[in-house]
């Protein structure tokens, strides 16, 4: 079963040639028109994986250059859309048909081969490409403590286009030992809330800031789109040296964020980082590509960082954590006035809008391990003063952490719960 592995994703820039280049970007939009056909024919018939397969192979074999399992992964890919629409509109949300736009494409032990000499085999529209892996070169990158050992086989991968380089999210999993199965999932939880505006912010109240990466990602947007459309060599070199200032940065501000979380998580003590699905993150918070990019690099990096410290990394159900009140539970649009602020319709409590959400995504995964037999129900949230349990119970952090008001349980609540 799924729930019996630890996932992890490692990412890396592959080094191609021309030709290369030319096969892997005409792979890439016959992926795209693949998955987008298979949509197409399904919509509105097909409910599941099971079904888009026998309804849409045929046809994305005839009328693109996609292999048979390239084929058969891009029915895997619109039916795993089709069942996300379905999921949200149960929740009460608009759903149109998905559309296909992203430059990526997805790759399985059939398609893809790692070698021990850091290259990979990529199977293309044409024939196999094999590519070096542009890896650090300290042998201690991240990287390595998953393509060097033996505990962690290769699952389904990523390649992503980003400004002209081309980035392999290679998928690894492992299994589950005895303890891990039996006890990591329950402990301390720790909430993050991901967005523009604030980048991220966990239930013990740390904010990390959004805005400086939101204006530099906009004005590296418009300056690639003036280059683009010159169109000339010198304009093409400056692309690339601003793609590459443009991805350093980032990845920067990602670097210090990821190690904020983990710092955070340690000083907390806990168990678990819970962040929400980062699924249809771009419907919910209105993102750009680029931004859904950092969205889940950010979750990347503080899945590995954080198993370097024996913290174990979810996600869990989107719907609602925005405008469910993390003190008396009361769900209602009017919750939330604007992007900024929370204000409970029912037990007038007030918080800063994106920490009221990485409250209830950290409570949602707490209250799931009270439903799961795999777990023991004993976990609690982290917050700022505290833990807190779904029950209202609260125990206050010792001195020297600081306090904050609305971290306590609500009076309503906890009468409640007498």
């Amino acid at each position: 079963m799924a729930d019996d592995y630890v996932r992890r994703t490692a990412i890396t820039r592959l080094s191609v040639d021309g030709r290369q280049r030319e096969l892997l970007e005409e792979t890439i939009s016959e992926w795209k028109r693949g998955c987008q056909l298979a949509t197409d024919m399904a919509w509105g018939k097909c409910n599941a994986k099971s079904d888009v397969q026998p309804l849409a192979y045929d046809d994305v074999r005839e009328q693109t250059g996609l292999g048979s399992q390239h084929a058969i992964l891009a029915t895997h890919q619109a039916a795993q859309a089709i069942t996300g629409c379905i999921e949200r509109r149960s929740n009460g949300k608009k759903v149109s048909k998905p559309t296909f736009t992203a430059p990526t494409v997805k790759y399985d032990t059939r398609t893809m081969t790692l070698f021990d000499d850091d290259t990979v085999s990529l199977s293309t529209t044409e024939s196999r490409v094999r590519c070096s892996l542009a890896l650090p070169d300290a042998d201690d990158g991240y990287q390595r403590q998953y393509l060097n050992s033996d505990e962690w086989s290769v699952t389904e991968s990523t390649l992503t286009a980003r400004n002209g380089d081309y980035f392999l999210h290679i998928g690894f999993r492992r299994h589950k030992t005895d303890t891990e199965r039996n006890t990591a999932e329950d402990g301390t939880v720790l909430g993050v809330d991901l967005g523009i505006k604030n980048l991220a912010v966990t239930s013990t109240a740390c904010f990390f800031s959004g805005r400086e990466l939101t204006h530099d990602l906009r004005e590296f947007e418009k300056v690639r789109a003036g280059l683009q459309q010159t169109g000339t060599r010198s304009a093409h070199r400056t692309l690339e040296q601003s793609s590459g200032r443009e991805l350093r940065y980032v990845r920067d501000v990602l670097h210090r964020a990821s190690n904020a979380i983990v710092d955070e998580a340690l000083r907390y003590e806990c168990d678990v980082i819970a962040f929400e699905d980062l699924t249809h993150i771009r419907d919910r918070t209105g993102a750009s590509w680029g931004h859904k990019w950092a969205f889940q690099t950010l979750y990347e990096q503080v899945e590995y960082k954080a198993e370097a410290n024996g913290i174990l990394v979810q996600q869990v159900g989107s719907a609602y954590t925005s405008k469910r009140c993390a003190e008396c539970g009361f769900t209602a649009d009017e919750n939330r006035p604007n992007r900024t602020d929370f204000c409970c319709q029912k037990c007038e409590s007030e918080a800063n809008a994106d920490y009221n959400a990485a409250k209830n995504i950290g409570m949602r995964y707490v209250r799931r391990g009270q439903q799961s037999s795999r777990r023991t129900g004993n976990s609690q949230l982290a917050l700022k003063s505290g833990t807190v349990t779904p029950s209202g119970g609260f125990t206050a952090h010792p001195d020297g952490f600081e306090v904050e008001d609305t971290d306590k349980p609500h009076p309503q609540r906890a009468k409640s719960s007498d």
